[in-house]
């Protein structure tokens, strides 16, 4: 799977990919990367990718023919801006996206994209927050990452899939791992340690329901109307 990123500070880009898992699935071939410069897309001698709001305003819009320009050596793939305006971004969208060749991020800058850009190129707009950050770039790996992860290979263990949090509408049950006995942390539930798989995986239901009760009640209303309109098939 291939994934480029539009961007004005490549080298946010690159240094993400410089250690683990993401590195080792480059390495074996399962994704790529690239940083493409939107600066050398542009059309005057001093490199300017930006101008003032012709409504006025503070800050300053990035060009909309530069970006285009830019956009033109990508035109084949599925192109993805990051934006405050978007869909908010999900586990279902990261598990869908995963299935294309190749993805397109565009990070934008300033005060953000002549919106002619938005309206002739995006495929789809998505955000990762109600906040402003100071650019694109970290959204943009957010959804790199988290797609990633559903391409064949990537994780060591494709155990690691199973049971996330947000399957099912649920969060991930709690985890524990081993610790020294001498320690003041109380202990892990017994159940945990006595290898009876199907005791295990009933109580990880239960605290899983429970956790996301507790810390997430808006995607537990989902589950629990989920849960009614199955038990209503029966």
């Amino acid at each position: 799977m291939r994934f480029s990123f539009l961007t004005l500070f490549p080298t946010l880009i690159e240094s993400y990919f410089t250690d683990s898992i993401l590195k080792r699935a480059i390495h074996n071939h399962l994704i790529s990367v690239e940083s493409i410069n939107i600066r050398d897309y542009a059309l005057d001698k001093y490199k300017k990718v930006d101008e003032a709001p012709i409504s006025g305003g503070a800050g300053q819009v990035m060009k909309a023919d530069v970006l285009s320009a830019a956009l033109e050596s990508v035109r084949d793939s599925h192109i993805i801006f990051l934006s405050p305006c978007g869909k908010p971004f999900n586990h279902s969208d990261a598990l869908r996206l995963s299935s294309k060749k190749h993805i397109t991020f565009v990070c934008g800058r300033y005060e953000g994209f002549d919106e002619r850009v938005i309206e002739e190129w995006a495929d789809e707009i998505f955000s990762v927050g109600d906040f402003i950050l100071t650019g694109g770039e970290l959204p943009a790996l957010m959804l790199c990452d988290s797609i990633s992860r559903f391409v064949d290979g990537v994780l060591g263990n494709a155990d690691s899939l199973r049971e996330e949090s947000f399957e099912s509408s649920l969060l991930e049950a709690p985890n524990f791992a081993k610790i020294s006995s001498h320690t003041s942390f109380s202990p892990a539930p017994s159940v945990y340690l006595k290898g009876n798989h199907s005791k295990i995986a009933d109580l990880k239901k239960r605290l899983a329901i429970c956790k996301t009760k507790y810390f997430r009640p808006d995607l537990y209303q989902v589950y629990h109307t989920y849960l009614g309109r199955e038990k209503g098939k029966l």
